[in-house]
């Protein structure tokens, strides 16, 4: 069938997907099991919030979590419904829009963890006013990525023109590549708090050592890694026809290098607690903030040797 005769719009896809088209055997049935897994995550990380913040200890990143969970349950459904309506183009749109943007929220909390180590070795670089404004430019991108990714998904599937359709895909592959470094720098965060000659003034955070906190970020970012370099890569190979997909095309790679490095990832925050382990005193803004040496402006973070050394089961219960 010619392009200019193509049912639409929205037109249906000519070029090989990662995924492909759905079915009820297997994508129901591996969906629905994927499903099930976010659904308990979820339930974990928003029960985990609550009971936290009824001490009076808020932590943000488990509500991100719990956030990203249901993003994910969103997708999985939209594709169990995709498998039942495989005509429906708009319905693939949905399903494929949120592929791509539930991750990046544990991206967001990577690079958080990452600067609190960085603060806790480094404590005069990562507190530097350069590195607050970097991370804001990195918000703001990430977030322009993602808007970039799902306005030229949408475009493509409306247009026919192939200036167009290339103009979109340039659009998909920058932010592709974007996104892929962007997953990579909480390693040279944790290199530079790790190489740099050790700071005098280095404090810490939260429960647990600071080797477990390190190795769990790196974990989790080598994971984030792999799942943003297979879809940078793919992205990236020449456009396949539908009828001759590439191996990576297929459906175990799209579930495993998406649900399943997920599935990964949340078992890692969820189980190691890091809602203990990366807390971080209310009002923290500068130096010292994190060992409670110096008080903050809204006077949560205390100075009290006394009072930190004779009841630090206490101070630790108040801000965990």
């Amino acid at each position: 069938m010619s392009q200019q005769h193509r049912p639409g719009p929205p037109y249906a896809p000519t070029t090989a997907s990662v995924g492909g088209l759905p079915s009820n055997i297997p994508d129901v049935v591996v969906s629905a099991v994927f499903l099930a897994l976010y659904v308990g995550f979820a339930v974990a990380n928003m029960a985990i919030f609550q009971i936290n913040n009824r001490r009076g200890h808020k932590f943000i990143p488990s509500v991100a979590l719990f956030g990203f969970c249901m993003a994910r349950i969103m997708t999985l459904t939209l594709r169990i419904v995709w498998a039942n309506r495989q005509t429906n183009v708009s319905l693939a749109i949905a399903a494929n829009i949120f592929v791509n943007a539930g991750i990046l929220i544990v991206y967001v909390l990577n690079l958080i963890f990452a600067q609190r180590i960085l603060r806790a070795k480094q404590p005069s670089l990562g507190w530097h006013t350069s590195l607050r404004v970097l991370y804001r430019v990195l918000y703001v991108g990430i977030a322009g990525a993602l808007v970039m990714v799902i306005t030229a998904l949408v475009i493509s599937v409306y247009s026919l023109d192939q200036y167009t359709l290339q103009a979109c895909r340039d659009v998909q592959l920058t932010s592709g590549t974007y996104l892929l470094i962007i997953t990579t720098l909480p390693l040279f965060m944790i290199a530079a708090a790790y190489f740099l000659p050790r700071s005098p003034a280095q404090e810490s955070f939260g429960e647990g050592s600071m080797k477990t906190k390190t190795i769990a970020l790196l974990v989790v970012t080598c994971l984030c890694v792999m799942n943003s370099g297979f879809r940078a890569g793919t992205a990236w190979s020449p456009p396949r026809p539908s009828n001759d997909p590439a191996w990576y095309h297929g459906k175990a790679p799209f579930y495993v290098f998406n649900f399943a490095l997920e599935i990964i990832i949340l078992s890692i925050y969820t189980g190691i607690r890091i809602d203990k382990r990366f807390h971080i005193p209310n009002g923290s803004s500068q130096p010292g903030h994190y060992s409670q040496r110096i008080e903050s402006s809204n006077g949560s973070v205390r100075e009290s040797t006394a009072e930190k050394e004779g009841g630090s089961e206490d101070a630790t219960s108040d801000n965990v």
